[in-house]
């Protein structure tokens, strides 16, 4: 078995990579879309809205835990695009990363709608629909609310996007208090936790183009049809550029506000050296004041006749 799998050994890094993001994401829409349809088709009965939190958390949870030691967990288009204007990682990949991420969610989405096939039918009377009360489309992708307005829902999205990149760069920044090893993707999925119980009743908080066109696509193949795309005043173009501005959002009020005011390695060497004096300064000087303190100390005789 060991030579089988040597054989099946992929050496090259992108690849590497792109199947990492892939499998990472799946296995993020696999339990945060796994949660929706569970708690949807039991009519709440078996999970409400904290179930698709957690859902969604745990879920991105384990996803870096899959994805980070191979691709570094992005899982995101918006944050791989945030990261190449940081140039933290190269223009060239971006595309890639985002095919397979997007990907990843419409295999996702995929083995969903095949797991509650049966549950989807029954909750819907055999009937897949966009709108209504026993729409199923919202098990996969996000939808506005009847009351949001399409400024409120781009608002909406582009807040809540960059309240998740302002909190994974700051978990990531060595310099300011980066989170203990190990413990990283679990912050990352209590920051979409917070995210989905504070800013998740307008839209659904997307927060991720991938998590939501994939998802998207699928619905459209699988015979809810093309109202996936008209619903809420042809929503569905909103996750993907609303999430993207607040990513880059997010990465320039971080930026701006704390990562570019960290001193740089030569002034953090200047002011090692410069403490390193001051302690010299402070170490000579206490040795002068124990050697010469009060009148002793230019005439010991005296002083020492004048203690008598």
């Amino acid at each position: 078995m060991e030579n089988i799998l040597r054989k099946c050994q992929i050496r090259n890094q992108l690849v590497r990579e792109c199947m990492a993001e892939c499998l990472g994401v799946y296995i993020m829409i696999l339990f945060g879309c796994g949660s929706v349809a569970q708690v949807t088709t039991t009519q709440d009965k078996k999970g409400q809205y904290l179930s698709i939190n957690l859902g969604f958390a745990l879920g991105t949870t384990f996803g870096v835990f899959v994805s980070r030691g191979v691709s570094g967990a992005h899982l995101n288009p918006a944050v791989t695009l945030s990261m190449c204007v940081l140039g933290r990682h190269p223009w060239m990949k971006l595309p890639f990363y985002i095919f397979f991420q997007v990907l990843g969610a419409f295999l996702a989405a995929a083995t969903i709608g095949l797991q509650y096939y049966d549950a989807i039918r029954s909750y819907s009377g055999g009937k897949l629909t966009v709108t209504g009360s026993t729409a199923t489309a919202g098990i996969f992708s996000t939808y506005p609310s009847d009351y949001l307005s399409l400024w409120g829902g781009i608002t909406d999205q582009v807040i809540g996007t960059a309240a998740l990149l302002v909190c994974v760069l700051a978990l990531g920044d060595r310099e300011n208090s980066p989170s203990p090893p190990g413990l990283e993707p679990v912050l990352v999925g209590s920051v979409v936790l917070v995210i989905g119980v504070s800013m998740g009743s307008n839209s659904g908080y997307a927060l991720n183009p991938a998590r939501d066109i994939g998802p998207r696509l699928f619905t459209y193949f699988a015979g809810w049809g093309v109202d996936v795309f008209k619903a809420g005043d042809n929503w569905w173009w909103v996750p993907l550029v609303a999430t993207c501005i607040g990513a880059l959002l997010g990465t320039l009020i971080y930026e701006l506000l704390i990562e570019v005011h960290h001193p740089s390695p030569c002034e953090l060497q200047v002011l090692g050296q410069q403490v390193v004096e001051l302690r010299k300064g402070l170490e000579l000087e206490g040795v002068g004041v124990g050697v010469g303190v009060g009148p002793d100390s230019e005439n010991p005789k005296e002083g020492k006749n004048g203690t008598m």
